[in-house]
């Protein structure tokens, strides 16, 4: 996500900050006034300012003693969701995801054989998908060239031949399986 909206939701993430935009809707004001009407300390205030100009919510301009601050009203005229989904990344969702694949692969798998069935449901999914991958598609086998070919990762083909056929990673039918 971009370090800009995350600052941005930050900024507006305050009791205070949101009492000052309240405030600056109805009228620019200065920092005692805005410090008169909300009944917090001038300096408390311009703290609150300061982050909410760095937001780009707010800009300040000179009149003769006074600075005023003004609400940038197009700075706040989004849609929350819009602005997520614009900021998130699909690569970077992909990217763990791959990585959080391949150190699963690596936990469970030595030299191309499976070293242990992993109990965690989601890790399972992972190496029988993996395992999945020396199927061809559409290829009717027997039960026995199944075996065979499982039993290549590891020993307790039944279970792992079992597990496949209930994620749907093989079909059988009649006795004949088949990678969809």
């Amino acid at each position: 996500m971009s370090t800009d909206i995350v600052a941005l939701f930050k900024c507006l993430a305050d009791k205070s900050r949101l009492q000052i935009i309240t405030s600056l809707t109805k009228e620019d004001m200065y920092v005692e006034r805005l410090a008169e009407r909300l009944g917090l300390s001038p300096p408390t205030v311009s703290f609150h300012l300061k982050k909410l100009e760095l937001a780009g919510i707010v800009t300040a301009r000179k009149e003769q003693y006074y600075t005023m601050y003004s609400l940038c009203r197009n700075a706040l005229t989004f849609n929350v969701l819009e602005i997520i989904l614009k900021n998130i990344s699909d690569n970077a969702e992909d990217e763990r995801d791959a990585a959080y694949r391949q150190s699963v692969l690596s936990n469970f798998m030595e030299y191309g054989k499976l070293k242990s069935i992993p109990t965690q449901r989601k890790k399972r999914n992972i190496v029988l998908e993996e395992i999945s991958k020396s199927f061809e598609l559409n290829k009717k086998y027997t039960e026995r060239e199944v075996n065979i070919i499982i039993a290549d990762f590891h020993d307790d083909f039944c279970t792992i031949r079992r597990e496949m056929i209930g994620l749907k990673l093989l079909i059988r039918k009649d006795g004949i399986y088949e990678k969809k």
